[in-house]
């Protein structure tokens, strides 16, 4: 079984899209759309889309309790293989074959990757493609991955078998890179779109704060783990 789980807050404009094109990809593959009771209908919508499609599957969430979160209740719901993707057309649907092929070919561990060779990014402006550089440099000592901050990923399940994926974590592939216990990982280039519809959640100093005290963490979890 494989699951693609789409967190979602205020997403009405996009989510069907996202669904049509994972769709068109042909993959067989199940959707869970995780909603925080986001306030533009985006949760009703993702209901009349279950209805329309046996594939897809809506979760409902009381408040707005953030990615990580979302992204922890989607892998206890799920078994087999679990992806994650942006709900905001950002994620290029049309790479789940080639990325589900590489779980065939051995992979445990599958990054859709801006970084890796032919990957790319469409017209960010300076500020956050410094920002994202920025904060692969910061990661770049825990792992040879070259997008180990990427918001787009498909694991085994048996990947986190003893993990406690931290809900507070900004960054959940990254905390799978370090923690995990995965033996082959794989990088699928694909190009980061911008949303075409809906605002871009603009990152502010809270979360690099965030972003910064976890790295932190887990460079103290790797100098543990190589003096046990």
């Amino acid at each position: 079984m494989i699951t693609v789980i789409l967190p979602t807050y205020n997403e009405a404009e996009n989510i069907e899209n996202v669904v049509k094109n994972i769709r068109k990809t042909g993959a067989e593959v199940n959707i869970l759309i995780i909603d925080d009771n986001s306030p533009d209908g985006t949760g009703k919508l993702a209901d009349i889309i279950s209805k329309k499609y046996k594939s897809v599957s809506v979760v409902h969430r009381k408040n707005k309790a953030g990615l990580g979160s979302a992204i922890k209740n989607g892998f206890e719901a799920c078994s087999g293989i679990v992806g994650v993707m942006d709900a905001d057309m950002s994620h290029d649907p049309s790479i789940i074959p080639d990325i589900i092929k590489e779980f065939g070919g051995g992979a445990d561990f599958v990054i859709g990757s801006r970084y890796a060779k032919t990957g790319g990014i469409e017209r960010w402006p300076f500020y956050r493609k410094l920002a994202s550089r920025v904060a692969t440099a910061i990661a770049k000592p825990l792992t040879p991955v070259k997008d180990p901050v990427s918001g787009y990923f498909f694991i085994k399940k048996s990947v986190i078998n003893g993990m406690k994926i931290n809900p507070e974590s900004c960054k959940i592939c990254l905390d799978i890179l370090v923690r995990g216990g995965y033996k082959n990982v794989v990088e699928v280039p694909y190009t980061f779109r911008n949303r075409p519809a809906g605002k871009t959640k603009i990152l502010n100093v809270k979360e690099v704060l965030k972003y910064i005290k976890y790295v932190s963490y887990l460079y103290k979890y790797r100098i543990a783990r190589c003096f046990r």
